[in-house]
């Protein structure tokens, strides 16, 4: 059985089948019953899911329930059964006997199957690599795809269930900023507004849940993945810098905010996530009736907060509660109650904090408190990148701290590991934590500017090249040559849940390139890419991540070194225009000037610059080019705010 932690099927079948005497009984004289947390094995969740996917006609999902030979090759599977038969569907008890039966009676059947399924699942080998990069074509096709499927009413791509797409969006808002065209930025903002006004985002405690299952982002899966605020945060940061817009700010403060009071260990690092589920019910921690909301507030305030967020007598959910959502803004309640606008905005304010805190006080939802190294370092890097361009050192410090604890507590014997709890580290890391954690620790030096975060990412990104690659299509595999040899070895170049490990690999080696002046990293990224042009051509819109690396291939970037004292205010004058726009796949070093001769050696983009009569200066350099250097912040924004990439 592969299931997680915060997943409300999983729990269901936990209880209604796994904790059944009958069934219980059934599995243990018969069976030999694994159950796998997803997170913590996404190696055997993907190889799994593969084969159930198989069996069921492209269908799958957790709870899976997988049935396997000892040589561990599937020959059944499903997700979801009830314990006992309904609506069609076979009851597990049921499963259970006539697979044993069929086992016992018809094993050479049995084991040809999956002998079959495993050589299918083993086959490795995908489209030839291409001769050269895929050209524009494709992100013009990803950015069709999206103006098909966009939702002009409500935001968003596809039908209900709806979910986040930070990825897409980003895609989305890195097309305007090198096109300039208007449509990609009004689709990035209509989504990105609608999700913010409505119930997928806890408008109380901040932080964004799972998905909305509805069309209109307003009913959740009450679930919350640390993955996905850290995407989202990073989004509505980019969405910030391209726009200026408050709410953007808001946002992503807000959701920074929640990750570190209610989603940080103690040592620092960060927790996975919490589940949909408290005292039984799904949503029941964050549902309001106006009658909770009146026993917190005065009768005038709560007035004001039930016409703020929706909270009706007849509810929007399940029990006639109501899930908070943005129903009107302080303007449209100032105009309609008579009052200032302002007054309505302190008011709400006060009201809300109230509610947090009361609602501090219920039955809090199980909270999954491993932390993954993947998504730790998603999460640095929404805090470096955010510190950069709102300038909070709370998120700074949270970043540095938890990248500290990844790298001395995930790395026993000096190896990436997957996962740490309890004060063990678990599992050798995978593609994705190997390729999110180099990621971060860039971010973390341009946001610093210390050398080791950069030395670090070269370590990270050197042990991926040496034990992921595939020699053979290009690409790295899942898992390395030292993993747990399984029944296959994947490569998979889709976005999921969670970005592609290519997409993020190809991407921080064309940085690791623009800041190292290390050709090898740019020659692997583009073998990577070329590798992956048919998928690219194919199904663009499932590729976003690789497709923002392939930008940074085709289109050389914004290169910009500061040099001087970087503790003047002249100094962050200059930094503060750089990190306030949005230039796709930029790279920025700074180094005092004079200072460590190591650093202009690690960072060729430092050679040679130097302050300009005592001034901290701005260079701004684009392949082998740089143009003249500027001390003057205004002059450096114009010169960026001319800037396109070729």
């Amino acid at each position: 059985s592969i299931g997680y932690s915060s997943c409300h099927w999983c729990h269901v079948m936990e209880r209604e089948s796994f904790e059944d005497p009958e069934i219980a009984r059934v599995l243990n004289e018969r069976f030999v019953s694994i159950k796998v947390d997803r997170e913590e094995r996404p190696d055997l969740d993907a190889i799994y899911m593969e084969a159930v996917q198989m069996l069921n006609q492209g269908r799958g999902g957790w709870p899976m329930s997988v049935f396997l030979t000892p040589e561990r090759k599937p020959f059944y599977g499903g997700t979801y059964f009830p314990p006992r038969g309904w609506g069609g569907m076979p009851g597990f008890g049921q499963v259970l006997v006539q697979l044993a039966e069929v086992y016992r009676t018809q094993r050479g059947r049995v084991e040809e199957a999956a002998r079959s399924i495993a050589e299918h699942l083993a086959e490795t080998g995908g489209p030839a690599p291409a001769a050269e990069l895929p050209g524009d074509e494709v992100l013009e096709a990803a950015v069709e795809h999206a103006r098909r499927t966009f939702d002009p009413a409500h935001g968003g791509f596809g039908p209900a269930p709806k979910f986040p797409r930070s990825v897409e969006v980003t895609k989305l808002l890195w097309h305007h900023a090198r096109s300039g065209g208007t449509e990609a930025l009004r689709m990035a903002e209509t989504t990105l507004d609608a999700m913010a006004l409505g119930g997928m985002y806890d408008q109380i405690g901040g932080g964004f849940h799972r998905y909305s299952t509805d069309a209109r982002w307003l009913v959740p899966h009450f679930e919350k993945m640390l993955y996905d605020n850290a995407l989202l945060a990073r989004t509505y940061v980019e969405a910030f810098q391209v726009t200026g817009k408050e709410m953007y700010r808001r946002i992503a403060g807000e959701v920074l905010d929640y990750v570190l009071r209610e989603m940080t260990g103690p040592e620092g690092g960060f927790y996975s996530a919490t589940d949909a589920d408290s005292e039984g019910e799904e949503g029941r921690f964050f549902v309001w009736t106006p009658e909770e909301v009146e026993a917190v507030l005065v009768a005038k305030d709560a007035r004001l907060v039930c016409e703020r967020y929706g909270i009706t007598a007849g509810g929007n959910f399940e029990g006639g509660r109501s899930i908070p959502s943005v129903a009107r803004t302080p303007e449209q309640m100032g105009r309609a109650l008579g009052l200032d606008p302002a007054e309505v905005e302190e008011t709400l304010r006060r009201g809300r904090a109230a509610l947090y805190e009361a609602r501090e006080r219920r039955v809090k939802p199980f909270r999954d408190e491993k932390v993954i190294a993947a998504w730790n370092g998603l999460m640095v890097s929404a805090l470096a990148r955010a510190y950069q361009v709102l300038e909070e050192e709370r998120w700074l410090e949270a970043a540095e701290r938890a990248a500290a604890f990844i790298l001395e507590e995930l790395r026993p014997g000096g190896r990436l590991h997957r996962t740490w709890k309890d004060g063990r580290a678990r599992h050798l890391g995978y593609l994705d934590d190997h390729a999110c954690l180099a990621e971060a620790l860039l971010d973390l030096y341009e946001a610093t500017f210390e050398l080791e975060h950069l030395e670090r990412a070269r370590e990270i990104m050197d042990a991926l090249l040496e034990g992921f690659w595939d020699p053979a299509g290009g690409g790295f595999f899942f898992t390395s040559a030292a993993h747990e040899r399984l029944i296959a070895r994947r490569k998979d170049p889709l976005d999921n849940a969670t970005p592609s490990g290519n997409g993020v690999a190809a991407l921080t080696l064309l940085r690791l390139e623009r800041l190292t002046g290390e050709g090898r990293y740019k020659d692997r990224a583009v073998e990577l890419l070329k590798g992956a042009a048919a998928f690219l051509e194919r199904v663009p819109m499932a590729m976003s991540y690789t497709i923002l690396a392939l930008e940074l291939a085709n289109h050389p970037p914004a290169e910009v070194a500061v040099v001087g004292d970087l503790a003047s205010s002249e100094a962050r004058a200059l930094l503060r225009v750089v990190r306030r726009k949005l230039l796709p796949g930029r790279v920025l070093a700074a180094a005092r000037f004079p200072g460590d001769p190591r650093v202009a050696e690690a960072v060729p983009l430092l050679r040679g610059k130097t302050p300009v009569e005592g001034r901290p200066a701005a260079y701004l350099c684009q392949g082998c080019t740089c143009r003249p250097p500027v001390t003057d912040p205004a002059r450096l924004d114009a010169l960026l705010a001319g800037y396109r990439r070729g």
